[in-house]
């Protein structure tokens, strides 16, 4: 997943923007924007983890470019929910699409590089509430 996808990602349940992300495994890309006007980024910069509107100096466009997410997590801090990001892609499915075991065993496989907040209360599913 491409860094600057984050300017576009919105939870699908509550709308909130800008989503929070850990990155897992990454990797680097040959690939340079050019000409193109800076910053790529309308709202969000996420390489920086600021608003565009919020900086004071343009955004590493160039930078960031060079670097994608392999896995991953996004997370709403505002409904709690967290979405898989698995070989590359932002996996944000409706809850009622989603499959419990695929989302716990994802959670159990990264649970050092999880916060303990996404672990024990994330929705729609946590380790907290399986072991229950």
């Amino acid at each position: 997943m491409k860094y600057r996808l984050m300017d576009l990602l919105a939870c699908p349940i509550c709308k909130h923007f800008p989503l929070q992300y850990y990155v897992f495994s990454a990797k680097t890309v040959e690939r340079s924007i050019g000409d193109e006007k800076k910053p790529l980024c309308e709202l969000f910069c996420s390489y920086k983890n600021q608003f565009i509107k919020d900086m004071k100096e343009t955004p590493p466009c160039e930078e960031c470019f060079k670097y994608e997410i392999i896995d991953g997590l996004l997370y709403c801090p505002n409904c709690k929910r967290w979405y898989p990001i698995i070989d590359e892609i932002p996996r944000m499915l409706p809850d009622k699409l989603r499959k419990k075991d695929e989302d716990l065993n994802f959670m159990k496989k990264y649970k050092d590089k999880i916060p303990k907040e996404i672990l024990d209360e994330g929705l729609p599913f946590n380790l907290k509430s399986e072991q229950s």
